[in-house]
């Protein structure tokens, strides 16, 4: 089993990775993010997920276009890998490919993509472009990801696809990365679950219980056995790390106790075009409670709030679910990125490598 990779949300929209009203010591600004993703590289995260978003929704009323933000952190990091969430339909997968592999060639192979497939649909028809069933939009992202490899890996492409048609289209240079760069994919449906299994190289899962994390692994590693292919899984959670439980637990409820009402309630109708709209309605946020909503990808469910050796201990937990990256988000980005490099991911490290000599982790 592979060491553990840790990643965290960028914070390129304003507002914070929690919708509240409670003060956050994040911003949204590049300058702050530059400081971010400086302290984050030299405390051990390996990756940086950058969101994308272009419309103000759950208070996020200020936007830096993912991309373009992940190619100036690249000029001011050395080693952290940085994935930009990129939306089919807003954009097209030809462009897309050579963009990141220009990002990839400039950054010394450090590009991944995280496809999403949308559940804002006032981006789509602000912009003018439609808006597609839920099992369309997953549909397109296939796709989409089908292009992308196929630019980044052969001489020309044609591809004819019910989205897309590709007539002989050459890319160079192709990226550093072989075979390609990482993409990353999430959602709880079942068709994001089937997609992930044919295209993606890592399923993306939401905050969730052991049980919740135990059952979307095992149901996808079954798919994409299927399809003779084999996944990576990373896992979102909310991180509140404080010197006793006490302490964080109290974080969590000052949080959830001062949150927008109003931005919560909004998020929670816009993503009803996600989850809910799924046939089997199980896809993501489709059983998501108010508190769960305050942070927007289900972090708290994770259970990564209370002391360093309780969150390392939990962190352990999850790579023996089969768990290989946590994505991490947290309340004051600049002290809570370095303390939980400093606390939480070295402890991490010393009990996987006991446990490996031990022969509990293979």
């Amino acid at each position: 089993m592979s060491e553990l990779k840790f990643a965290y949300w960028v914070p390129n929209v304003s507002g914070g990775l929690v919708v509240s009203k409670l003060p956050q010591e994040t911003d949204w600004t590049f300058e702050a993010n530059k400081r971010y993703a400086q302290i984050a590289e030299e405390s051990g995260f390996d990756f940086a997920l950058l969101q994308t978003r272009f419309f103000a929704s759950y208070g996020a009323e200020y936007q830096l276009e993912a991309a373009t933000l992940a190619a100036a952190l690249a000029s001011v990091t050395k080693k952290i890998n940085l994935i930009s969430a990129v939306h089919p339909g807003l954009w097209h997968p030809g462009v897309y490919a050579k963009m990141m592999a220009t990002l990839d060639n400039i950054s010394g192979g450090r590009a991944a993509i995280n496809v999403v497939s949308g559940w804002f649909k006032g981006e789509f028809t602000g912009y003018g472009e439609p808006w597609l069933e839920h099992d369309e939009r997953y549909r397109r992202s296939e796709e989409f990801i089908r292009v992308i490899r196929s630019l980044w890996t052969e001489e020309e492409t044609t591809f004819k696809g019910d989205f897309y048609r590709i007539n002989g289209a050459p890319l160079k240079p192709k990226p550093v990365q072989k075979p390609t760069p990482p993409i990353f994919q999430g959602g709880n449906s079942k068709a994001a679950k089937e997609m992930a299994a044919r295209v993606s190289d890592w399923y993306f899962m939401n905050g969730n219980t052991t049980e919740g994390f135990k059952n979307q692994i095992e149901e996808v590693k079954a798919l994409a056995k299927k399809e003779g292919r084999t996944l990576k899984y990373a896992a979102n959670g909310f991180v509140i790390v404080r010197d006793t439980e006490e302490e964080a637990v109290q974080v969590l409820r000052d949080i959830v106790s001062n949150a927008d009402v109003e931005a919560v309630e909004g998020f929670g109708e816009a993503v009803k075009e996600a989850g809910q709209s799924s046939k089997e309605k199980e896809g993501m946020w489709a059983n998501s409670t108010f508190e769960d909503l305050v942070q927007y990808n289900d972090g708290f469910k994770t259970g990564l709030i209370g002391t360093p050796e309780q969150v390392a201990d939990r962190i352990i937990e999850l790579k023996q679910l089969g768990v290989d990256l946590v994505l991490t988000a947290f309340l004051h980005y600049e002290k809570d990125l370095k303390d939980f490099g400093e606390k939480v991911i070295p402890l991490v490290k010393e009990k996987e490598t006991r446990l490996k000599e031990e022969g509990v982790l293979v």
